[in-house]
């Protein structure tokens, strides 16, 4: 098996070199019209790194609770203002949205980043009372799911009604056969110790994972063995949906996704 070829989505997807620039551009109009608005606090920190930062979108009135969209990019690229659009669907449900940045790879191993993953969203707490949901894309996803282990020191674990990853990473050791293992710097006990499905102890939170139809053979496995092995969780297969525009319904607040995201506990 060709690991690489395996967990490659870009080059399986039509123009997929359009899909950035268009996100960036798109999220940078949405970040406006929110300032404009009074209803987004930016580069709010949430540690002293340059990269620990995140964004608050709110709603028009006092907010039901709070999401936290954490991005993806194979803990390697991207960060949150790539996103920032997607917060529309959530927000005209009455829900704030928060959206942190994380350190990348090589500068931080990915259990660095899953703690700073866990101080953001403890730090997000503070701001924004109410029940917290937690959902995040690709690596994004493996570290939203992260949050249910109970090895992870969670502080407000009570406080999050539901975990929705989305196209999530949750077994990293094929990832040590890959060439960008070379910048993740994974050694097996890592990537054992930070793959989701192999999580001993779980925190009894709701989960629902979610994945485009169109997507990678190996991204599929990954979501299976997910909700096939979590106790209490859900699985949909989103038709028509590849690995880079199953996102896109979390910016419209009549969507499928953002009805099983935010919906009853």
């Amino acid at each position: 098996m060709d690991y690489d070829d395996a967990y490659a989505n870009g080059a399986y997807i039509p123009q997929a070199e359009t899909y950035p620039p268009r996100w960036a551009k798109t999220a940078a109009e949405w970040r406006e019209t929110a300032l404009a608005n009074g209803q987004a606090m930016l580069d709010q920190p949430y540690g002293t790194g340059a990269r620990q930062q995140y964004d608050l979108f709110l709603p028009a009135g006092k907010p039901a609770g709070v999401v936290v969209f954490v991005h993806g990019g194979y803990w390697l690229a991207f960060d949150n203002k790539f996103w920032s659009h997607l917060a529309a669907g959530p927000t005209a449900h009455g829900w704030a949205v928060a959206m942190p940045s994380y350190t990348l790879a090589p500068a931080a191993h990915i259990s660095d980043i899953t703690r700073e993953t866990k101080r953001a969203i403890e730090t997000i707490a503070q701001s924004v009372s109410g029940p917290i949901i937690l959902t995040g894309h690709s690596a994004g996803g493996h570290l939203v799911a992260r949050m249910r282990c109970a090895d992870v020191a969670l502080a407000v674990a009570g406080r999050v009604r539901r975990i929705m990853p989305i196209s999530p990473l949750s077994d990293l050791r094929p990832l040590l056969r890959t060439t960008m293992n070379q910048t993740l710097r994974l050694d097996l006990a890592e990537a054992t110790a930070e793959s989701p499905l192999l999580c001993r102890t779980l925190r009894d939170i709701s989960t629902h994972v979610w994945v485009g139809a169109a997507e990678r053979p190996a991204f599929l496995d990954q979501a299976r063995w997910l909700a096939e092995n979590w106790p209490d969780t859900q699985m949909t297969i989103a038709p028509n949906h590849h690995h880079f525009n199953v996102i896109d319904d979390l910016a419209d607040a009549d969507s499928a996704l953002v009805s099983s995201l935010i919906g009853p506990a």
